[in-house]
């Protein structure tokens, strides 16, 4: 099966070399595709050095700071027109352990549609986050989970994997959300379509370097997106 690791970035130089190197320590058989949105450090200069010495490193350079849905969509797309079987979303800051990659692709391989890395299905799995994000974080999952009726834990996580017909059967071209409402509504429109979704636990390392793409607009959206959603789910539209 052909697998693929995307992630979106965005002034991630100081942790790009090494987010790469995990991965291709811990998943050889596996191509990394960066989509950078013209990071003004040099994050996309660093992954085309990288893709000189290792053909399994892909970017894809956008004119500018798009938006994280977006640019996953956009690899999403390029991941279906390749022929990638299993496509893996994850952060490119090293809060994702990359060693429980190939835990997803098991996962996968048992029968899973969607593997959900799970930050709360087993206790509170944070570190280093201050209190006042992690409430906001464990509050909007409850809150999506209580209004939608769907049973993911974690649908605002940034780390998961699909089977390539998961992301046929979803019309890329309609998500225009950022952030956790991104996250959300991908979950959702999963579910939705009746795809089995798996949880597995995961341990979530808030960022040592650099700066947190988090802003009150992305949290405001999150808020909005997920009556959106109900509306969507009791009019079937989706």
């Amino acid at each position: 099966m052909k697998k693929l690791i995307i992630s979106p970035t965005y002034n991630e130089s100081k942790n790009i070399r090494e987010f790469i190197s995990q991965l291709s320590a811990v998943a050889e058989d596996v191509d990394i595709l960066i989509i950078d949105d013209n990071s003004p450090d040099g994050t996309g200069i660093i992954v085309k050095e990288l893709a000189l010495e290792n053909s399994k490193i892909n970017l894809i350079e956008r004119e500018g700071k798009l938006g994280l849905g977006t640019a996953y969509c956009c690899g999403f797309k390029w991941a279906l027109d390749k022929g990638y079987d299993l496509i893996v979303q994850m952060d490119a800051d090293l809060s994702h352990n990359p060693e429980d990659v190939p835990r997803m692709f098991e996962t996968a391989k048992e029968g899973a549609e969607v593997v959900v890395g799970s930050r709360y299905i087993v206790g509170v799995n944070v570190v280093n986050w201050p209190m006042r994000r992690l409430i906001l974080s464990y509050l909007a999952n409850w809150y999506a989970r209580f209004v939608i009726r769907f049973p993911i834990t974690d649908s605002t996580g940034g780390f998961k994997c699909f089977k390539k017909k998961v992301l046929q059967a979803i019309n890329l071209n309609a998500i225009h959300s950022e952030g956790y409402s991104f996250q959300i509504e991908i979950n959702f429109l999963s579910w939705i379509k009746g795809f089995q979704i798996k949880e597995i636990p995961i341990v979530f390392t808030d960022r040592t370097v650099g700066e947190s793409k988090m802003n009150r607009g992305i949290v405001i959206e999150a808020i909005w997106m997920v009556p959106k959603l109900l509306i969507r789910k009791l009019f079937r539209i989706y």
